[in-house]
């Protein structure tokens, strides 16, 4: 099949028992294109399904969803091209891929993130997509309303239980008086976080102060600047923020600044804990939205973005940076957390 007849609606019948799975990786552009020949040169009885997946940058929590989405679409066993993108966290890298996976003709693109999801969005309103690790669907301008998308776009949410993790923070260091609510600028989604972390601390008496930077390069001196000012830091799934954590645990620690983070890999980085989204879960929720749209053509403007609830979520701490600090987590250990520091 080539790209001019690469039309979702052609494929859906037959496509059940097609088992021709396939990752394309790297960074170059390959295409959604044809599928792999046979060995002996004619052309595959059965053709998969080309599916773009344009991510925003490397860092555990989008790999793991990542990860999920794939998982899910190979179990489902549907056949399926994979052509794997990353952005390495460059707009303009994510307007040029995005563009090239809608060119192509994919019959479906999973966008990772919210920069990517709207440059795929902005790329087309005809191509099902389906995005993952997106706080807020509604207010990043993806979707009409998150329980009735109204379009082409809908897939799974990463707001965090940020009141929990706020609670969790006031449980490991009750005795702080003002938190530092650290993001990055360029992040609606943090924003948005952020403002929940702040109206939680203040319910409790805690004055939540923001402290900001517009890229990875401001963050350790922005860091350095709260020391002393501040009695523990709350960091949100932020991009920014998750790519510079081993360097924010790092000046928390050392001045027994304790931080209290959105995800598990800023917890492995060295952050103390977290009642954290899983995100392999999430990438294979939104796996199997892709598979029902793809084999029996739900329509992404009926689909509600999903999400998980604390319930669901993981509680998580560093044993390491506990002991560094001086913070008793028995009672986490109680309610059956996990020390990820065990697993390095």
């Amino acid at each position: 099949m080539n790209n001019s007849t690469c039309s979702r609606r052609s494929l859906v019948k037959g496509m059940a028992g097609a088992a021709a799975f396939a990752i394309v990786g790297g960074l170059g552009l390959t295409g959604c294109g044809d599928p792999a020949a046979k060995a002996d040169g004619s052309a595959p009885s059965d053709a998969a399904f080309k599916i773009g997946v344009l991510q925003l940058t490397e860092h555990p929590a989008l790999d793991a969803a990542n990860k999920g989405f794939v998982a899910a679409v190979e179990e489902a066993g549907i056949g399926a091209k994979i052509n794997q993108q990353n952005a390495q966290n460059d707009q303009s890298a994510c307007q040029t891929i995005a563009s090239t996976l809608v060119n192509e003709g994919c019959d479906l693109i999973l966008a990772i993130a919210t920069p990517a999801a709207q440059a795929v969005a902005g790329a087309t309103s005809d191509i099902p997509i389906v995005c993952t690790a997106i706080t807020d669907f509604a207010a990043s301008g993806l979707v009409k309303d998150n329980d009735a998308p109204g379009g082409n776009v809908t897939g799974t949410s990463d707001m965090n239980p940020v009141v929990d993790q706020i609670d969790l923070l006031h449980q490991l260091a009750p005795e702080a008086k003002k938190v530092g609510l650290l993001y990055c600028t360029a992040e609606s989604n943090s924003k948005i976080q952020i403002e929940l972390a702040a109206a939680e601390l203040k319910k409790l008496g805690i004055e939540g102060v923001e402290y900001t930077a517009s890229s990875s390069n401001e963050v350790q001196q922005v860091v350095e600047s709260m020391m002393g000012k501040v009695d523990a830091i709350y960091t949100p799934t932020d991009n920014t923020i998750a790519s510079a954590m081993t360097v924010i645990a790092s000046i928390a620690n050392e001045h027994k600044v304790p931080t209290v983070c959105g995800e598990v890999a800023h917890v492995e980085a060295g952050g103390l804990a977290s009642l954290s989204i899983n995100y392999e879960e999430l990438g294979r929720r939104a796996g199997e939205m892709a598979v029902r749209i793809l084999t029996e053509g739900a329509e992404p403007a009926a689909m509600p973005i999903e999400s998980m609830g604390a319930a669901e979520c993981d509680l998580v701490y560093n044993g390491q940076t506990a002991e560094a600090l001086g913070i008793d987590v028995t009672s986490l250990v109680e309610d059956g957390a996990t020390d990820v520091s065990a697993a390095e």
